[in-house]
């Protein structure tokens, strides 16, 4: 048995796993803790805080030979600067503070991407079944803080995992209302070019409900309007109190606001569209799993049926992507499952 410090590091948060890991691939998480990444300079005072809760918790020594940490940005000759936290990560510098063997660097979608090989069929949804093939890519698509977007091509009897940065890919809308939007989204951030993940992610669907408010598509209720007015308040000085994203998406899916519900479709349709665009590019066959921290939250907003129509919805080519499977990854530490699996392979 092997001990591995498993990590997913973002910009909102950092979780960490202490994992007993088998040769034969069973896992056993043994501690597993969350900090709020914005409260510290660094990551090495985090782990180091870690172990020690470990070490009192467990009673022993923690002895580890080898890490793999999901990071949430581009991770380059396993270094990084995370895109949307002001770190730098050094693997080799973190092995030497850390006195950890051997530490690999991984973007967080590639770590999902390993975690996909680690899932049980209870832990996705199904929202096409397509005419899977074993021996095409398969494609990884996520909303959360920001858009990742990753793939898997097969090699012998496993896979390749590839990140990108697919979601820094320009907006490309589709609708007159997609368009004043990107014009509203420059307009509001001034800016000349607008990626896609300013849409589709959690900033997105804050940023498409100022945009309908603001174009008086439906009345603003006082309670989300200050629960956005306290984020436009807060952003520059602490952090949220409450997530506006997760307000508007709960008010969609209550049916308690109009205003939200017009906003969460719109973000649907975008993330849709996105997702065939994506599927367009690879024809993953082997599956295109929906990641992310939004997804398997707004399940039944996606099960309505405008995500599949707009993801489809690609001219003389739409029949190709019918027959693409589309999942939702329901296990939330899908990244954490890759990060055991591939510092199994370190």
């Amino acid at each position: 048995m092997t001990l591995i410090l498993a990590g997913d590091i973002g910009g909102t948060k950092t979780i960490l796993q202490l994992v007993e890991y088998s040769a034969q691939g069973s896992r056993q998480n043994l501690y597993e803790d969350i900090y709020p990444s914005r409260d510290f300079p660094d990551l090495v005072p985090i782990v180091q805080k870690f172990l020690s809760a470990a070490k009192q918790k467990l009673d022993q020594e923690v002895v580890l030979e080898k890490a793999c940490l999901a990071i949430a940005g581009p991770v380059v000759n396993d270094t990084c600067v995370l895109t949307n936290l002001s770190w730098f990560l050094d693997a080799r510098r973190l092995e030497k503070d850390l006195g950890i063997t051997k530490i690999s660097l991984i973007n967080d979608f590639a770590a999902i991407g390993y975690g996909i090989l680690g899932l049980e069929t209870t832990e996705i949804c199904t929202l096409q079944a397509g005419k899977p093939a074993e021996s095409s890519p398969i494609a990884v698509i996520g909303a959360g803080t920001g858009l990742g977007e990753g793939f898997l091509i097969p090699e012998q009897e496993s896979y390749q995992v590839f990140a990108s940065e697919g979601g820094h890919a320009d907006f490309a809308p589709r609708t007159e209302l997609e368009f004043q939007l990107l014009q509203y989204l420059r307009s509001h951030y001034s800016i000349d070019r607008t990626s896609v993940e300013r849409v589709v992610s959690g900033q997105g669907i804050v940023a498409i409900y100022r945009f309908l408010r603001d174009r008086q598509i439906a009345q603003e209720s006082p309670e989300i309007g200050q629960i956005v007015k306290n984020c436009d308040q807060e952003t520059a000085s602490s952090e949220k109190r409450i997530d506006p994203a997760a307000a508007i998406a709960k008010a969609a899916m209550d049916k308690s606001d109009l205003l939200c519900q017009q906003t969460m479709q719109m973000f649907v349709e975008a993330y849709g569209a996105e997702a065939g665009n994506f599927a367009l590019k690879l024809l993953p066959y082997g599956g295109l799993y929906i990641a992310g921290g939004i997804a398997a939250k707004i399940l039944p907003l996606i099960q309505e049926g405008n995500f599949l129509r707009v993801f489809r919805q690609k001219g003389r080519v739409s029949p190709l992507l019918e027959k693409v499977p589309v999942h939702v990854i329901l296990n939330p530490q899908v990244g954490l499952i890759g990060a055991v699996i591939c510092a199994s392979r370190i």
